[in-house]
């Protein structure tokens, strides 16, 4: 009997929380769902109240001691000790666990196109997906997990680069300003043209060069000539004269400049004297100014103010002053007014007669009300008990379509079910059929002999990806050295890449992991040839390079290829936009030839 593929490690338990719903294949369960994070879930323990919850949700609630179960609480079925979460009071779910690895789960990040349980999920692919975005640890960039690499070496621009002359680390954004003050920058003497001299060791060097090229000790009085120093002694005997003109000419300017300076001196220094003593005498003025006026006459308006106020409070009243209101008129004696009468008894029999009609009037129009309401109700009675028959003949109606409905549910579900599975199988068969055509495309397109055309069709569209920023490179199908040889493919980015971006169609070759790596030398080291070749066969487009055993990008593959390496700058976008005969029908072709010498 075959034994069961193992379960994840159990180390996952206390460090992740349950699986997000979006990986679920089919309909989603509640009873497969974490109460705490609501996730589906991993791990699952299920405590005393009978609620489920992941490992690590669960031992992350009951940390801080015993806690009341949210789920207990929010369907309202409490109840102590029982709704307790602690530590010892929970088991885990074997059952329910095997339920949630079995079930049918797909990828949650874009364009991923893997399926299968959830357990291959947890094992395989989580964490793991070339597609999954994250973000750079220097620069916080969200990129895609498979160009982490190609990221941090080339695109990242807080990555660390090693000078090349002095080997030290610098910041991308830094190297260009370090390489003004690098110790080991190779420099070029301007007198005897020799190159490759280090910065540190430049100034020994023109001490002693003969052919260095310094200004004449006179240039100070006036002599512009720059001398080589193996010549400096025949200048000065060649130009004495003119040197002995200059330095007399130096001297005379000085001789004046020292007599016209003592007294143009004194002169301003007597200037500055008379500004300071007359703004002195302005300043002295101001101040007795200012004295004078805190002296004078006190101001009188307040109190000519106070006694205006005061006798206008004091005096005899003004003719505004009110005179008292006449008393008001006396009012002469009221009538009094009799208010006892005896009405006539005719009137009196006529107005009782009238009330009494009317009162009769209302009794019948009353009545006949009444019987108009009587017929109305039998009428809505009549009415009522026909729609209790409709409504009788409809429930049974409905119970029945209810029955039927139901049984047609379940076929749905069932067929639903059969629907699922044979997409599935479908979703499988499509998988093979799609990985079986594209090795067979790679097997037809495999050349064995180092030699490599790549017929490219549907340029400008591609083109016009590549700088959209949809599809910036394009891998070609591998080729081998031999049948058991080095594995190799080329990359190429339409629009550039570094420093050929936008304006360079950029082309590199790339190492890849082969099947018989461990029979071959290591590193890489045969010569490339890389081409763009002119569809009339006039003027190819060629680039070659040998490669540098110390890098990465040539040794011998722990990965499915390295690192890409060749011409970022191969050809000029220019010459394919302008009239040329390196695209026809929308195709161009690139060539790659490997040298084989040595294998």
């Amino acid at each position: 009997m075959a034994t069961q593929e193992p379960s994840p490690p159990s180390s996952m338990e206390s460090n992740k929380p349950g699986f997000p719903k979006k990986i679920l294949g089919n309909k989603l369960e509640d009873k497969h769902l974490c109460n705490c994070c609501h996730n589906i879930l991993r791990r699952p323990f299920q405590a005393q109240c009978g609620h489920r919850f992941c490992s690590y949700c669960f031992n992350r609630t009951v940390s801080n001691g015993p806690q009341k179960c949210s789920a207990c609480i929010k369907e309202d079925i409490f109840e102590e000790p029982t709704s307790l979460l602690k530590q010892g009071c929970a088991f885990p779910d074997n059952a329910v666990r095997r339920e949630v690895e079995n079930l049918s789960a797909v990828c949650i990040h874009e364009n991923c196109t893997w399926k299968g349980s959830i357990k291959d999920y947890e094992l395989n692919h989580e964490g793991k997906c070339e597609f999954m975005i994250l973000p750079c640890p220097s620069c916080k960039e969200r990129i895609r997990f498979n160009e982490q690499e190609r990221h941090n070496e080339r695109e990242c621009p807080e990555r660390t680069l090693n000078c090349k002359y002095c080997k030290e680390p610098f910041h991308f954004k830094n190297i260009k300003a370090h390489d003004e003050i690098c110790p080991k920058y190779p420099m070029i003497c301007e007198g005897c043209a020799k190159k490759k001299i280090p910065r540190e060791k430049y100034v020994d060097h023109i001490k002693f060069c003969s052919k260095f090229r310094t200004p004449c000790r006179f240039h100070v009085v006036g002599c512009d000539m720059s001398v080589e120093k193996e010549k400096i002694h025949d200048h000065e005997r060649t130009y004495a004269y003119e040197h002995l003109n200059l330095l007399l000419h130096y001297i005379m300017g000085m001789k004046v400049s020292m007599e016209g300076l003592q007294p143009q001196g004194l002169e301003v220094a007597g200037h500055k004297l008379l500004e300071l003593q007359q703004s002195l005498r302005e300043l002295e003025a101001r101040v007795s100014q200012l004295s004078t006026t805190s002296s004078g006459p006190p101001v009188q308006g307040a109190a000519a103010a106070t006694a205006s106020t005061s006798s206008s409070s004091s005096g005899p009243p003004g003719p505004s002053t009110l005179a008292p209101l006449p008393p008001p008129p006396t009012l002469a004696p009221t009538l009094s007014v009799s208010t006892s009468f005896t009405p006539l008894p005719s009137s009196v029999g006529a107005a009782l007669e009238l009330q009494l009609h009317s009162e009769k009037t209302k009794v019948v129009e009353l009545g006949r009300r009444c019987t108009e309401l009587e017929v109305k109700s039998g009428t809505f009675e009549n009415v009522v008990c026909v729609l209790n028959r409709e409504v009788e003949r409809f429930a049974t109606t409905m119970e029945a379509s209810n029955r039927q409905h139901k049984l047609d549910q379940d076929k749905i579900e069932a067929l639903s079910n059969k629907v699922r599975q044979l997409e599935r199988t479908v979703g499988l068969k499509d998988l093979t059929v799609a990985e079986m055509e594209g090795r067979l495309r790679e097997m037809s397109a495999t050349t064995f002999d180092g030699v490599f055309v790549w017929r490219i069709s549907d340029f400008a569209k591609k083109r016009q990806d590549a700088i959209a920023g949809r599809a910036p490179a394009m891998f070609s199908p591998a080729f081998y050295t031999s049948k058991y040889g080095y594995k190799m493919c080329l990359r190429i980015y339409l629009n550039g890449d570094g420093t050929g971006r936008g304006s360079h169609l950029s082309l590199f070759f790339v190492v890849m992991r082969g099947l018989s790596d461990a029979l071959l030398k290591w590193p890489f080291n045969q010569k490339v040839t890389l081409m763009l070749l002119d569809q009339s066969n006039r003027e190819h487009i060629i680039d070659a390079f040998r490669p540098d055993v110390t890098s990465s990008s040539f040794q011998r593959p722990v990965s499915e290829m390295n690192i890409a390496s060749g011409c970022p700058l191969f050809c000029p976008l220019s010459k394919l936009d302008a009239k040329n005969s390196y695209i026809r029908d929308d195709t161009i072709f690139i060539k790659a030839i490997v040298d084989l010498t040595g294998l």
